[in-house]
């Protein structure tokens, strides 16, 4: 059994990873092209239903994709827009749930308020990876992606705390609301409080214990689990406490992980994170038959009909809260128009465009339980669960890929930067050289004159000096200076593959040991990589 195990989920990681070389290839992002999928292979005769197990969502995936998304938010981008991310985390979740709950109470028959509750609770956090996913190829405002991941660390928290207030609601048939707001309160602080906590205990013992890049990668990869499960135990938010942790932790992470550690670190959770999601948006399309088999009590028609007048509410809300939060402000206070330029119209449009629905939404309406009490069957689950799938199919799917078309349309310009990042980079660059010569010129000047090899780093760092200095007058005279850098970037990696043809020819030539030509090897890509970056998918 666990050998036909093993080479099912590999035949299933190779045709998931199939699908997104082809998914590429079509120029569609890999979670609409696999939900696509999902949905095509559930329609095979003979295929077996997957459920999709919401413990298995909530406690394997959630946490590191959680951890991985706080560990590369920007501290200082995330503080500059910390007002617009929270109202929108928290206000717009609580409007939107709001706004379910009494509408679908009304026209779905039998669906009580608290249940329209746990439909909202459900439905009301977009999903991080989608955004991004579909978005990071797009020149759109740095500001727009920063709203959209910020948002998306924390609107899970508050999401799935008024989905428990909600279900705890339907199945004790009583809401009290102090009670109520209360308990959010401690379950947000004391998730925020037991991440920041772990974060540092993590960062003490990470440096002052000895260690290697292999111990630290295995490591990072636990303490997004062991903050989940923490936080739950004690009935915090383990989703707040794994974010919090994880700013905490990518903050300090220089005091304790090493450059060898970053490195490999960051490859690994990239692979890892990444085949994370490519499952679980395969499995959201593969849930079809699952949800389909549960419509008993409705039609399919009906179910339809209901999932695009609620998926349209929402849409709206958010659309309609994303303009007030950004020109209401204006309206009430004259300082903030004269401080402030005029917004432009076409962020709000953007950020309320780019709400798609995920595997959160899907993995919560699943958690439901099937019986309210022993042989008592939870009220209208059914139509919960095809509502939200329909919703993700609308959200994901369908404003999924009409985003690209509508941003093209819209051509907005990225306005907020006061700096372009390639004049940022050279400026930073200068500055650590001019330490680095600083440093040699100052503490190593009688070194240098008997050690060579000292002195060449002096004169290395000199000429490195002159280099930017004509980068700079470069930047400052060159009308397209974007077009003149790309030029330079291509022809460095023309010269570095001559460089890589030249080593493997030597290899052919079996002269020189296997390990030190990969050692080169591994110098040129990361030579490579200086020109082009490391991308962070």
């Amino acid at each position: 059994m666990i050998h036909t195990y093993v080479i099912i989920s590999i035949a299933v990681l190779l045709s998931v990873m199939i699908l997104v070389m082809i998914g590429q290839k079509l120029k569609v992002a890999y979670p609409i092209f696999l939900v696509i999928a999902g949905l095509l292979v559930s329609f095979i005769p003979g295929m077996p239903q997957i459920e999709i197990e919401p413990d298995l969502v909530f406690l394997i995936f959630l946490p590191p994709i959680l951890f991985e998304a706080a560990w590369f938010t920007s501290w200082q981008d995330f503080h500059k827009w910390r007002k617009q991310i929270f109202s929108m985390a928290f206000g717009l979740v609580f409007l939107t749930s709001i706004v379910v709950a009494y509408l679908s109470s009304s026209i779905i028959p039998g669906l009580t308020v608290a249940m329209g509750f746990l439909l909202g609770g459900v439905n009301s956090p977009p999903d991080a990876v989608a955004a991004t996913s579909v978005l990071k190829n797009m020149k759109i405002p740095k500001k727009i992606t920063t709203i959209l991941e910020g948002e998306s660390l924390i609107n899970d928290a508050s999401s799935l705390i008024v989905f428990k207030f909600a279900l705890a609601a339907v199945i004790s048939g009583q809401f009290i609301f102090r009670e109520a707001v209360q308990d959010f309160f401690t379950m947000a602080i004391g998730g925020i409080a037991m991440g920041i906590a772990s974060g540092l205990v993590f960062g003490k013992f990470l440096r002052h214990i000895p260690s290697n890049s292999n111990i630290d990668t295995v490591i990072t990869l636990i303490v997004p689990y062991v903050m989940y499960v923490a936080a739950e135990h004690f009935h915090f938010s383990g989703v707040l406490a794994v974010v919090a942790g994880g700013l905490v932790m990518s903050y300090n992470s220089h005091c304790y992980l090493s450059h060898t550690s970053r490195i490999q670190a960051g490859n690994v959770w990239s692979v890892v994170i990444f085949l994370m999601n490519t499952i679980i948006f395969i499995l959201i399309g593969l849930e079809l038959p699952v949800i389909v088999s549960s419509m008993k009590d409705y039609t399919i028609s009906e179910g339809i009909l209901y999932s695009i007048v609620i998926g349209g509410a929402i849409i709206f809300t958010r659309l309609a809260y994303s303009y007030a939060v950004v020109y209401l402000p204006r309206i009430f206070s004259k300082k903030l128009r004269k401080e402030n330029p005029k917004p432009d119209w076409k962020e709000p449009f953007i950020i309320s465009f780019a709400a798609m629905r995920g595997v959160v939404s899907l993995a919560a309406a699943l958690s439901i339980p099937i019986y309210i009490s022993p042989g008592e069957p939870f009220p209208h689950r059914n139509i919960i669960l095809f509502v939200t799938f329909v919703i993700i199919l609308i959200t994901l799917v369908g404003q999924g890929l009409m985003i690209t078309p509508i941003l093209k349309w819209l051509k907005i310009d990225d306005g907020g930067s006061d700096l372009p990042e390639e004049k940022q980079e050279a400026i930073l660059m200068r500055k650590l050289k001019e330490t680095a010569l600083l440093k040699l010129n100052n503490d190593f000047t009688e070194l240098s004159e008997k050690n060579s090899l000292v002195k060449h780093q002096i004169h290395k760092l000199e000429n490195e000096m002159m280099m930017m200095a004509d980068k700079a007058q470069c930047m400052a005279s060159t009308g397209d200076y974007i077009a003149a850098m790309n030029e330079n970037k291509d022809v460095l990696r023309q010269v570095i593959q001559a460089q890589r043809n030249e080593l493997h020819r030597m290899k052919r030539e079996k002269i020189f040991d296997d390990h030190v030509m990969r050692t080169i090897e591994m110098q040129l890509d990361f030579d490579e990589a200086k020109i082009t970056g490391f991308a962070h998918t």
